[in-house]
């Protein structure tokens, strides 16, 4: 069945506190991705622009960038967090662009996990 996009606006009401339908599982589910992905994009975003002083662009590719600056360190921790930045994207490209996501429970929580380690490696770094 063909996610129900207006679930969003649910959600996006519960966040504030607003009267509404509550949210389905399905756009939480899909909302957590997102914010999974962000927080460990976000966090390597900020490393290497605070911590190594690289310039991040102001490009809608900003994404790709920050991910290939962690590729092209051959160190065996930042190629991890390039791996995992790339399939957290992907995961959250699906969760927010595509109607039909099998498997959406169990790419929930590796999204986290993911999400996870990308976070205490950049704190360990």
């Amino acid at each position: 069945m063909s996610f129900d996009w207006s679930q969003y606006l649910n959600l996006a009401k519960e966040l504030t506190d607003q009267p509404t339908t509550p949210a389905n599982q399905e756009a939480k589910l899909r909302d957590a991705i997102s914010r999974a992905y962000y927080a460990a994009f976000i966090l390597a975003r900020n490393y290497l622009r605070d911590q190594e002083g690289i310039s991040i662009p102001k490009i809608s590719d900003a994404h790709r960038y920050v991910w290939e600056q962690f590729k092209l360190n051959p160190h065996p921790q930042r190629q991890l967090i390039a791996n995992n930045l790339k399939r957290l994207r992907y995961a959250r490209n699906q969760a927010d662009y595509v109607d039909i996501f099998p498997g959406l429970a169990g790419t929930t929580i590796i999204a986290l996990d993911l999400s996870e380690e990308v976070i205490s490696i950049l704190s360990n770094l």
